[in-house]
């Protein structure tokens, strides 16, 4: 089974400390190439900071990569780095741009501002896990609904799209693994009255952890 997490979106989050302003962003990429591209684009963006410090790690080929651009060795990119890999997070970009206020943070000060700054800029983008799934339709009573719900939840699966009519039509994604599991459980705790129907298999990311605003 193949199973990865990514950031689900293009995001950006700061903060000052002691006068230093850190501004944080993540992107999702695929390719070295777009993940050049988007560190590029940010020091074109912020090309009068004092350091535009980065990393980026991608699932094909182990990439990993990361640049301090003139903050003192080890303080930036890798703790930056160090946070997607604490999360299980890969196929990410980060920029943290920080314009000098003036007060030398030191050695932890700058690891912290670095770190935090990777951090919430991927809390704010969320996370999406890529896999294998399994579609199906799951036609219920509306007295069934939270407990066909739940039961989706509890396997991993993610409700798409409920339709209401006579009654209740979740379309939904189910885990590979779990789809022959979710329909013998489906039909013994309706006892029989609900057989959910497989319509498909896609392979896509599907989000896991809701962003931070």
């Amino acid at each position: 089974m193949t199973e990865y997490y990514i950031p689900t979106d293009l995001s950006s989050a700061e903060f000052v400390e002691k006068r230093s302003r850190f501004i944080g962003q993540v992107c999702p990429v695929e390719t070295e190439e777009e993940a050049r591209t988007f560190i590029e684009s940010v020091k074109k963006e912020h090309h009068d900071a004092r350091h535009n410090c980065w990393c980026y790690l991608l699932r094909e080929g182990s990439i990993l990569r990361y640049s301090d651009d003139g903050e003192p060795q080890g303080t930036a990119g890798q703790p930056m780095l160090e946070v997607f890999q604490r999360e299980g997070v890969t196929n990410a970009v980060c920029v943290v741009t920080r314009y000098f206020g003036g007060i030398l943070l030191g050695t932890g000060g700058l690891l912290r501002a670095y770190s935090r700054s990777a951090k919430d800029a991927l809390d704010a983008a969320g996370v999406s896990v890529v896999r294998r799934w399994v579609t199906e339709e799951v036609p219920c009573a509306y007295n069934q609904f939270e407990l066909i719900r739940r039961e989706v939840l509890a396997c991993g699966g993610v409700v798409l799209e409920t339709e209401y009519g006579a009654g209740v039509r979740l379309s939904v994604l189910i885990p590979e693994e779990q789809a022959e599991p979710f329909s013998h459980r489906l039909i013994e705790v309706t006892a029989g009255s609900v057989e959910p129907e497989v319509t498909g298999e896609t392979f896509r990311a599907v989000p896991v952890r809701e962003p931070k605003i």
